[in-house]
């Protein structure tokens, strides 16, 4: 899955109507109620929208015929494989009637338009590990993290023993990072990965 790295917008003419897409990422729900709020046209005769964060998935119509333009730029989001996601698209009416079918092209087409124009980065699911050494053990351990890339590190103690150590890397690979402790102290180390 992928979220945007920033907004992105497209706007286009469909038989005399002008339709305007906004995309931004939306880390939650809130998040992506406050983008589309602020996104949407005061002037435009709709702005309908979608927006998708994890599992939760919302669209609006904004008074188009039922099913014609939330559920297609929603379709959009999820056909580029999408996620933290909202979007609008907003219609200036020009006086040419499109008809469901061209309301459905029109609304998904400029989305996905939007979309496809965005700068996205894959989306990370991190682990926070705890992790309590012996003093001798650190510098190896904080070495090995170059193996594991997007991981940071910080000290968050001393023990009377050794040192604290929170972690944060992508959780794919956070039992790859327990094992490598576990050979480089020999087994000493105590790694809680419950601790996020």
């Amino acid at each position: 899955m992928f979220t945007l790295v920033g907004t992105e917008r497209f706007e286009q003419e469909i038989k005399k109507s002008r339709f305007l897409a906004q995309a931004a990422p939306a880390g939650s729900e809130e998040e992506a109620r406050r983008f589309i709020a602020e996104c949407s046209m005061p002037d435009a005769g709709h702005n309908c929208w979608a927006l998708r964060v994890g599992d939760v998935y919302r669209f609006s119509d904004d008074g188009e015929p039922g099913g014609t333009a939330g559920r297609p730029i929603l379709q959009a989001i999820e056909g580029q494989e999408l996620d933290r996601v909202a979007v609008v698209v907003s219609r200036w009416f020009g006086g040419i009637l499109l008809g469901a079918g061209g309301l459905v092209r029109a609304y998904g087409g400029t989305a996905a338009s939007c979309l496809k124009a965005a700068a996205r980065e894959p989306i990370v699911d991190y682990a926070t590990l705890a992790v309590a050494c012996a003093f001798a053990d650190e510098a190896r351990i904080r070495s090995s993290l170059g193996g594991f890339p997007g991981t940071r590190v910080e000290t968050t103690g001393f023990t009377p023993d050794g040192v604290r150590l929170h972690v944060t890397l992508p959780r794919d690979r956070a039992d790859a990072f327990i094992r490598l402790v576990a050979d480089i102290s020999r087994g000493q180390a105590v790694v809680d990965p419950a601790a996020e």
